[in-house]
């Protein structure tokens, strides 16, 4: 009997030790990883972008909108949920990519966009303006250490589909 008291609590203590290592392995992926999930956009400066946009459309079959191309996707955890990357050309004259002083800007797609500002503040990004929120996600934009702009976006698909429809825009696929 002493024996199977002592087997059962051997068992109890070790299945607790392990669902607190789970745990806390848990909390600190969830804190420390997925910092980008995919590509939100290319965007590039260009002399005139509404030729460019029919260039691409016509040689390379974009659907184009006004704004460039939405190309979308299945999301590979749940191939029910759809996922869109955004492709646009800027006007050269653009103010949009400053402080960077360069012709593209590229958009990733986050988790937790709040959670990875502060690590990125911690870790002394440059973080050049605040969280905006929008129906369709959060943004957010840093500098790299090269002078790059990145957009940074915590989507909200669902809602950038409906918007996209209302627009009657047409993705690529």
């Amino acid at each position: 009997m002493k024996k199977t008291a002592i087997l059962i609590l051997i068992i109890s203590v070790s299945f607790g030790f392990g669902f607190a290592i789970n745990q806390f392995i848990q909390i600190k992926s969830e804190t420390f990883s997925d910092k980008v999930t995919g590509i939100g956009g290319i965007f590039f400066k260009c002399k005139n972008p509404k030729k460019i946009r029919e260039w691409y459309s016509h040689h390379l079959g974009l659907q184009i909108n006004q704004y460039g191309s939405v190309f979308e996707w299945r999301q590979s955890i749940d191939s029910s949920k759809k996922g869109f990357t955004q492709w646009s050309p800027f006007q050269e004259t653009t103010k949009y990519f400053e402080p960077s002083t360069k012709d593209f800007m590229v958009n990733f797609r986050v988790k937790n966009l709040s959670m990875l500002v502060d690590n990125l503040q911690k870790e002394g990004v440059i973080v050049t303006d605040s969280i905006e929120s929008y129906e369709y996600g959060k943004f957010v934009h840093i500098m790299d250490i090269e002078g790059n702009k990145i957009e940074l976006w915590e989507p909200n698909d669902l809602e950038y589909e409906k918007i996209g429809i209302q627009m009657g825009i047409k993705t690529t696929k």
